[in-house]
């Protein structure tokens, strides 16, 4: 392969625009660290989906709680104070519910109380300075005291009756009907403080977070070692694409040199050779013998079978036409024009073979003969292709000098590309590639590929 560069055009660790390129650690932290960030984002997510959640149950909570209180000390305390009298205004009947309201109806939370006659005039509140007054009620008062319900809502501020509670900010008030003793109906009405619906809601949410939140980081903590292996292993699987990539390339250039010597010293010089001759003939101006006729026939007759051979060889012969088995002896055709003794067996071989498994095959014997061709020194060569059940397989046997099996890497170092690329490609196939050698005893490549 052509190198470029001064390390002959392999990537290095800085692009063209002279900035480092990332470490092997740095890309494989990234979607690590990117698959961490997602997982931050998505926990706060449900953090601060935990956190309305747990808001608005709270909230519920403190509102029927509120209720509950309202109805209890309504009913319970203020109810049995109430006198026909108050409705009449007279001070010893509010001075009644006075003492009860102050005593045990009041607390840090129920912040104030008032007792409404259906006329809108206010009867008693721990606000003196109400009592007396008169508003209109509203709808939901109106309906509270027609049908006996127990409502509860948020207070507005702005209205004249509550201009006292606004320093409070927020309130959430709850009325309800009482009755004096003949039946007559009157709307007591507690306001209670709204930082204890809040507090509710914190409440529940500090009670669930520790759950919640704590499951979800325990198991990004357990995620992330997982995603840092996976990262490796697929960065792992990477390096090997890009280095049976680069083996590829390295040796299709290999390749094209190749040829490109092969017709340089072969063909292109027997050619040159047959033209010096005649163009030698046609100045003398006589009929060339009959002798170098033939022999320059000859010559141009072994330059077209050199040229059919290295078509063969750069572009591979249609294996689901031709056959696995025609197709290996055109492979063995340039071997005996080097001078090798050849051998085929085929007779085992069951076609049509897939033309995946045949396509392997093919490239297997095409690389284990240019290798005896141009290391092994050999006599003779013999190529069986087979099929049975469940596997084909190709096997090619030398009586050459051999050499030691070593590592993919060491192959790669020695210039053994394909083989390296046909180890790969057998894996991936789901087969294997053995090649058995030894210094003085030949070799014997083997690729078994399980049929589909």
């Amino acid at each position: 392969m052509a190198q470029g560069g001064p390390a002959g055009g392999r990537a290095s660790r800085r692009d063209l625009g002279g900035i480092a390129a990332p470490t092997g650690r740095w890309i494989v932290a990234t979607p690590v660290l990117q698959f961490a960030l997602a997982g931050i984002v998505a926990l706060s997510v449900v953090a601060v989906g935990t956190l309305i959640a747990s808001r608005r149950v709270g909230e519920r909570e403190a509102i029927v709680d509120a209720r509950t209180a309202a109805l209890v000390k309504g009913q319970g305390l203020v109810e049995p104070t109430l006198s026909d009298l108050l409705l009449a205004g007279d001070p010893a009947a509010r001075a009644r519910v006075a003492r009860v309201v102050e005593r045990d109806v009041l607390d840090a939370d129920l912040v104030r109380v008032k007792l409404w006659a259906p006329s809108g005039r206010i009867l008693y509140s721990d606000e003196p300075r109400l009592v007396g007054q008169q508003f209109t009620l509203g709808g939901d008062e109106l309906r509270a005291l027609a049908d006996g319900q127990v409502v509860a809502q948020a207070s507005d501020l702005a209205l004249p009756e509550n201009r006292y509670e606004r320093p409070n900010r927020k309130l959430l008030e709850v009325y309800l009907p009482l009755a004096t003793p003949n039946g007559q109906r009157v709307l007591f009405e507690a306001y209670f403080r709204y930082d204890a619906v809040r507090s509710s809601g914190s409440r529940i949410w500090r009670s669930f977070a520790p759950i919640s939140l704590g499951s979800l980081v325990l198991l990004e903590i357990v995620q992330i070692p997982l995603a840092w292996s996976l990262a490796r292993r697929l960065r792992r699987q990477q390096r090997e694409r890009e280095r049976l990539l680069r083996l590829a390339i390295d040796a299709s250039d290999l390749e094209r040199r190749r040829i490109a010597h092969d017709l340089h010293d072969g063909v292109v010089q027997d050619l040159a050779g047959v033209s010096y001759a005649l163009a030698g003939y046609a100045r003398q101006g006589g009929a060339p013998p009959a002798v170098d006729l033939e022999a320059s026939a000859a010559a141009v007759r072994a330059s077209i079978e050199s040229l059919r051979t290295l078509l063969v060889e750069i572009y591979p012969p249609d294996l689901a036409e031709e056959g696995l088995a025609a197709a290996v002896a055109d492979l063995l055709a340039r071997a005996r024009a080097v001078g090798l003794e050849t051998h085929l067996n085929s007779a085992a071989l069951i076609e049509p073979v897939p033309v995946e498994v045949a396509s392997l095959l093919y490239r297997t014997v095409q690389e284990a003969l240019r290798n005896v061709m141009t290391h092994a020194g050999a006599r003779s060569v013999t190529v069986e292709v087979a099929t049975d059940d469940a596997t084909a397989w190709a096997r090619v046997a030398d009586d050459g000098r051999g050499f030691d099996p070593q590592p993919p890497g060491a192959q790669v170092a020695d210039g053994h590309f394909g083989l390296t690329g046909l180890a790969g490609l057998a894996a991936d196939a789901g087969g294997r590639l053995v090649v058995t050698s030894s210094r003085g005893h030949g070799a014997v490549i083997r690729m078994e590929v399980p049929l589909r």
